[in-house]
This record gives C-alpha cells, sequence and structure tokens, in this order.
C-alpha cells in the first residue's frame, strides 16, 4: 500500500483508493490533485476495473474541505487537479465503477465525492449532511447531484437545513444501497468489486457513458445516439472480441472469458 494522504492497493483487478488525513480526512487542494491523479491512472489502466473508496479509521469517511487548510492560505477556488474536487466527479471518460464504502461521517464535499461513485455501501454507525448552510455557503455540486438521486423534499430539506441523516434512513431514500456492520464494510465493497470485475469490462464502460451522457437528456435523443453510433464505448462493445465471446459462450452454454477488447 502507498503512503501519503491517499494510499492504494491492489487486489486482482480491484484497486483499493484509501483517503488516510488525520485526523478527519479532511481534503486539501494538495490531496485533491493526488487523488485526480491516482482515479485517471486507475481510469486508463487496463488491468484494473473496479475501484474502491474509503476512508482511513472507523469516524470519518470525509467531512468535504478542509478548513484548517484554507485558514493557512489554500482557496476554495484553487487548482482541484484534473479530476476537480476529490479528484473523481469531474474526471472525464471515468467509464469504470467506482464503489464508495462509507465508514463514518460523510458530510459537505465528502458526501459530494460518495455520490460521484456509482455504488455507496456504508456502516451502521455512517452518518451524512450537507452543513454548509450553517457556515453561509453553498452545498454546490450536491445542490445539482441530490435533487436527482433521492425525492426532491428529502433532498432540499437536507441543503436547506444541514440535518444529519444516518445509514438506515439514507438507505431507505435511496442515497445509499445497503448498510452493512462497521466490521464487514471493507469485505462486502471489495465481494461487490470483485463479482463487477468478473464481468465483461466493455459493457461496465458502455453502461456508464450512456448512463452520464443521458442524463439530461431526451429518450428518444439518448436512443438515437446510440443507433447513430455517438457512443464510443457503445462502438467498441459491439465490434468487439468480448461481443462475440458473450454469444458463443451462451450458445456452447458455459462461463464467457472476458478480455476487454
Amino acid at each position: 500500500m502507498t503512503d501519503g494522504p491517499i494510499k492504494t492497493r491492489v487486489l486482482g483487478q480491484v484497486l483499493e483508493v484509501m483517503l488516510d488525513r488525520p485526523k478527519a480526512n479532511a481534503i486539501d487542494l494538495a490531496t485533491s490533485r493526488i487523488m485526480g491523479d491516482v482515479f485517471a491512472d486507475f481510469r486508463d489502466n487496463p488491468d484494473l476495473r473496479v475501484a474502491v473508496l474509503t476512508g482511513a479509521g472507523e469516524k470519518f469517511f470525509c467531512p468535504g474541505w478542509d478548513l484548517k487548510a484554507a485558514a493557512d492560505g489554500d482557496a476554495v477556488d484553487g487548482d482541484y487537479g484534473r479530476g476537480g474536487f476529490g479528484g473523481l466527479q469531474e474526471l472525464p471518460h471515468m467509464n469504470k465503477p467506482v464503489i464508495a464504502a462509507v465508514n463514518g461521517i460523510c458530510c459537505g464535499g465528502g458526501l459530494e465525492l460518495a455520490l460521484s461513485a456509482d455504488i455507496i455501501l456504508a456502516a451502521e454507525h455512517a452518518t451524512f449532511a450537507l452543513p454548509e448552510i450553517r457556515s453561509g455557503t453553498v452545498a454546490d455540486a450536491a445542490s445539482i447531484k441530490l435533487p436527482k438521486r433521492i425525492p426532491y423534499h428529502i433532498a432540499m430539506e437536507m441543503l436547506l437545513t444541514g440535518r444529519w441523516v444516518d445509514a438506515d434512513e439514507a438507505a431507505r431514500w435511496g442515497l445509499i444501497n445497503r448498510v452493512v456492520p462497521a466490521a464487514d464494510l471493507m469485505s462486502t465493497a471489495h465481494e461487490m468489486a470483485a463479482l463487477i470485475a468478473s464481468g465483461p469490462p466493455l459493457v461496465n464502460a458502455a453502461i456508464k457513458e450512456i448512463v452520464r451522457e443521458a442524463e439530461d437528456m431526451k429518450f428518444q435523443d439518448a436512443l438515437n445516439r446510440i443507433t447513430k453510433s455517438q457512443f464510443e464505448t457503445v462502438e467498441t462493445l459491439y465490434r468487439s472480441e468480448d461481443q462475440q465471446e458473450g454469444a458463443r459462450a451462451f450458445a456452447e452454454k458455459r462461463d464467457p472469458v472476458w478480455k476487454g477488447r
């Protein structure tokens, strides 16, 4: 596992990314730039298929922006790196699945970071909030994302009051996928990551591009882009060896062997 504020390790085709900045895993500009490099390398590495993002310790996943660093001169509008804040939510062409394993307090920019993942698992003691309003600022990315993920009125309540939501309530509103005992969080995340990694990577990429690009499009417009060969990942899939392998494996009643090409 690597050193520094971001620790990584590779388990098969899965990359684990751990935010480790005592005491609270807050993110400053330098850490955000490192995270952008880590996720860009993951995106571009053909040997890696799924990432698991978590925080060190048992108390904090991430509270977001490091206010102490800001007080020391880090500008809130400074250089976050190529992936934007936290290295993930603005990283272009991120067509690989990311699982967030929320191990504790997840608030502000930390919640925005979790929302950038495709699947969110949470320990039983995890809590969620957008407290920016209490300090007179706006949770900008969450204001865009959250009303699209959970019921509008619940999202607006969180944004306008900053109230805390426990893991069970978060699961009830569909903010997270699953609540698990803290001791089982990482094993559950890696089991899910391994399951996804065992699937066809070109299909995973196509799913991510379609979902991302079609988010603000009308259904027919998005479907037309697919039929007119305007999604690169879909065209790659349709012309791939894996597409043929899937059909052969089905006909031969065997498990397919995915090569990602």
